[in-house]
C-alpha cells in the first residue's frame, strides 16, 4: 500500500475569505482538524498585515495551539502533557509561510512552528507582486532559510508558485519548472512543491510535468499544490499520482480561491476528493473518511460565518 502525505492547508483557506476570522475561532477549527488526524497542516503565514490582514495573528494562533498542548517544541521535540489531547497531537507539524528576512525573523520567534514555507517563482512578475525581490535575491533567501532552518531545527518546503502556466505573459514551458527543481536540488532543499497557481493546468499536463520534475528531483520529495475546479479535482489528483506523487496539499471543501484564474468556481483541490480518491487507488493517506466528516462540517461553519455574504 503507498503511504501518501496530505497536507491541509487552512492558511490558504482562511485567505480567501473576506471577514477577519478570530484568533479563538481559528485555535478552534485547527484543533478540530488534528482530532480529525491531520498531522501536517499549512496554518499560519509571516507577512506583512496591510498586504493579508487575515494571517496578522499568526504567533497568537501557535501561542494558543501550544497552551493546548497541541504542537511540540522545535527545540525539545515534544509538546507537553497533552491532557485530553487527541493522541495525533504529539505528531502535528506546522507550517508557516515566510516571503523575507522580517517574516524569517517573526517564524523563529514563534512557538511550536516546525515547517517554514517559501513561495519560489519561476515568473519575474509574480515574485515581484508577491515579494519584491529578482530572482538573485529569492535564490539567496532560499539559501538562507535552508542554513537558518537546520539551525533551529526546523524544516523547509519551498512552493515553486507558476509550476504550471503563467497568466502574465511571460516565456513559460515545462523546462523553465523542471530547470527551477534541479537549481533547488542544487541548493540542498530537500521538500519541493510544485503549485498550480493560476489553477488552469489540465490533467494531462499536470501528469507530464510531474514526471519531467520528477527525473531531475532525485532524493527530493516532490509534491504538488493544485487548484481547479472541483469536477475536475478527482482526475489532477491521480494524474499527479499516477505519475509518481506522494504528497498533496488540499483544502477541505476546496475553500480558497485561486486570484489569477479569473474563475470564481476556481479553487483549492479539496481535501476529501483527494483522499477518497486515493484511497480508492489502495494509497493510504492517514485520514479516515469518517474523521472527516466533523472537519468538512466545521469547515462549511466557518465559510457561512466569514465568506462575504
Amino acid at each position: 500500500m503507498d503511504q501518501v502525505t496530505i497536507i491541509e492547508c487552512p492558511r490558504d483557506a482562511w485567505q480567501g475569505l473576506t471577514k477577519i476570522i478570530p484568533t479563538h475561532a481559528k485555535v478552534e477549527y485547527l484543533r478540530k482538524l488534528i482530532e480529525a488526524g491531520f498531522t501536517q497542516l499549512d496554518a499560519v503565514s509571516f507577512v506583512a498585515p496591510k498586504y493579508v490582514p487575515q494571517m496578522a495573528d499568526s504567533e497568537d494562533v501557535l501561542r494558543q495551539l501550544q497552551g493546548l498542548g497541541l504542537l511540540r517544541d522545535r527545540h525539545n521535540g515534544h509538546t507537553g502533557p497533552l491532557i485530553g489531547g487527541p493522541e495525533s497531537a504529539a505528531n502535528v507539524e506546522i507550517t508557516g509561510i515566510v516571503v523575507n528576512e522580517q517574516g524569517l525573523k517573526r517564524a523563529l520567534a514563534a512557538p511550536g512552528l516546525l515547517t517554514l514555507g517559501y513561495p519560489y517563482s519561476v515568473s519575474a512578475n509574480f515574485r515581484r507582486q508577491n515579494a519584491n525581490m529578482s530572482q538573485s535575491e529569492s535564490r539567496a533567501l532560499v539559501a538562507k532559510l535552508r542554513e537558518t532552518s537546520r539551525g533551529f531545527g526546523s524544516r523547509l518546503v519551498v512552493y515553486i508558485s507558476m509550476a504550471f502556466g503563467n497568466p502574465f505573459g511571460e516565456p513559460w514551458n515545462p523546462e523553465v519548472t523542471a530547470e527551477a527543481v534541479e537549481w533547488l536540488k542544487t541548493a540542498d532543499i530537500q521538500t519541493v512543491s510544485l503549485a498550480d497557481t493560476v489553477g488552469l493546468a489540465r490533467a494531462d499536463e499536470i501528469g507530464a510535468l510531474f514526471r519531467e520534475a520528477k527525473t531531475r528531483a532525485e532524493g527530493i520529495e516532490l509534491g504538488v499544490h493544485l487548484h481547479g475546479r472541483k469536477e475536475e479535482a478527482a482526475e489532477k489528483v491521480l494524474a499527479a499520482y499516477e505519475a509518481g506523487c506522494r504528497r498533496f496539499d488540499g483544502t477541505l471543501t476546496g475553500l480558497g480561491g485561486c486570484p489569477f484564474a479569473g474563475d470564481a468556481l476556481v479553487g483549492n483541490i479539496p481535501t476529501e476528493i483527494i483522499v477518497s480518491t486515493l484511497a480508492a487507488r489502495g494509497a493510504s493517506t492517514g485520514i479516515e473518511p469518517w474523521a472527516m466528516l466533523s472537519a468538512v462540517e466545521a469547515t462549511q461553519e466557518l465559510r457561512r460565518a466569514y465568506a462575504e455574504a
